[in-house]
């Protein structure tokens, strides 16, 4: 059993001053224009304001949510160094999160990893520079039911989360199985965990 504390306060509950919200991410690279291309196909973005040296993309009410700056010569970071390991952004529900999956097949742009975490079903994505990014919907209500998940689940065991078929879940879903099992974490052996994890890039 994951040890929690219960669902802590917000910042402002604290009586403390803290960001009103998360904006946007800023991302080096030596070829804009893919990574622009990329972001926009994926997200349903589009370009709020572009020059040489950097462009803004936003799929929301956001001025931008993504800035792209052209940086020529760098190189990419070895998958051993410290850093950043990805981004997550969470669609309203699953049907939203399974179109998005089959419109970007259907592109040629696949997950490298499709995995049930517990609180979450994701999809994982490398934009063309081998950033990777997340693809999600909540499977708790709300923040408070997935804290009371931690705490009365296998996750101590299972930090990761079990691997999906995505064609076969989104199959299920669409063939009328109940959410509460069809996305209900399965409990795997211990000698299954690390199994869990997607390959290595290339």
């Amino acid at each position: 059993m994951t040890t929690t504390t219960g669902l802590p306060q917000t910042a402002r509950q604290r009586g403390k001053i803290a960001p009103e919200k998360f904006a946007h991410i800023v991302l080096r690279t030596a070829d804009a224009e893919s990574l622009i291309k990329w972001y926009c196909t994926v997200l349903e973005a589009e370009v709020a304001m572009a020059n040489p040296i950097i462009s803004f993309l936003t799929y929301d009410d956001e001025h931008h949510r993504i800035a792209i700056a052209q940086m020529p010569g760098i190189t990419s970071p070895s998958p051993t160094t410290t850093g950043m390991e990805h981004f997550a952004f969470t669609y309203r529900n699953a049907d939203e999160l399974f179109s998005t999956y089959e419109r970007l097949n259907g592109l040629g742009i696949e997950p490298y990893w499709t995995i049930n975490h517990g609180p979450t079903l994701s999809f994982y994505y490398r934009d063309p520079d081998g950033n990777q990014i997340e693809l999600q919907i909540d499977l708790q209500p709300d923040a408070a039911a997935a804290t009371a998940w931690f705490a009365q689940s296998d996750f101590a065991a299972n930090p990761i989360g079990v691997k999906f078929n995505a064609e076969d879940v989104i199959a299920r879903y669409r063939a009328g199985e109940a959410p509460s099992t069809l996305f209900a974490r399965p409990v795997i052996d211990p000698s299954e965990l690390f199994a869990q994890l997607p390959a290595r890039p290339a």
